[in-house]
């Protein structure tokens, strides 16, 4: 008998949910009001769904959160390597990772394929939010981001938690050899019947964190695909680019 439970729209590691006061979430794409093809809980602000639709969508997503809209900062993304010290909420343009350690601020990076990455510095309460599709794995966004929570909160890796979200999967990012001359090894693989090329976003970027030194005991990663697992996450490749975003949120309350 198929289950008649509602889908969440939104998912929440195991390892962050009996950590005090700290919000960490990952949408799905249920829950909303958008329709085909952006169906349904799609968050982004740059796509041609209906304006309405989206609003309605984040005000739902937040409210699940119990977070209020305007204590939220996120940015139009633009698979660069810049990263913002946020200080107020608000709509950001041109950074790819977000970091505060304001309480009662927010900060999300919108997704459909590439990797959300959630840092959460529980000594010096600070928090990170880092999208990085292949551009900002190559330019080690992870690390770079780490490296300026270090200098601008005292960041100690033992203390950091860390969340690798849903992204595209190995089997089903093929690249060409320019994208793939930029990888090392271990993070791609080469099918030996078609010659052709895959990459390994999640890997590479769990390596960027493991290497910081964050303890594997503190590392999330998550287990679903935007592409394997389309019908819970929208995926840019998959839908040819008419698909909606998904958003991976953190921050501490006061």
């Amino acid at each position: 008998m198929q289950s008649t439970q509602p889908k969440p729209l939104f998912r929440t590691p195991a390892l962050f949910k009996s950590l005090p006061n700290l919000v960490i979430a990952e949408s799905t794409r249920h829950g909303g009001v958008s329709i085909a093809p952006y169906q349904s809980l799609n968050l982004g602000l740059n796509t041609n769904d209906s304006a309405k639709h989206v609003d309605e969508n984040r005000e739902r997503f937040f409210a699940a959160l119990n977070v209020s809209p305007d204590r939220v900062a996120t940015s139009h993304q633009v698979h660069g390597q810049e990263i913002l010290t946020v200080t107020e909420p608000g709509q950001y343009d041109g950074y790819d990772a977000l970091m505060t350690n304001q309480p009662n601020l927010f900060v999300g990076v919108s997704i459909a394929d590439c990797v959300p990455i959630l840092v959460y510095d529980p000594k010096n309460k600070a928090v990170a939010a880092i999208h990085a599709g292949w551009k900002g794995t190559v330019a080690e966004l992870v690390r770079l981001t780490l490296e300026a929570m270090q200098r601008t909160y005292q960041t100690n890796p033992r203390d950091c938690y860390a969340y690798v979200g849903t992204c595209i999967d190995e089997i089903s990012f093929e690249v060409g050899p320019d994208v793939a001359d930029l990888f090392a090894p271990e993070f791609k693989r080469v099918d030996e019947f078609t010659q052709r090329t895959f990459v390994n976003l999640r890997s590479a970027n769990t390596r960027q964190l493991a290497n910081f030194g964050i303890p594997t005991a503190q590392l999330a990663i998550s287990s679903y695909s935007t592409v394997l697992n389309n019908d819970d996450y929208f995926s840019h490749r998959l839908e040819k680019g008419q698909t909606g975003r998904l958003m991976a949120l953190i921050g501490l309350k006061s």
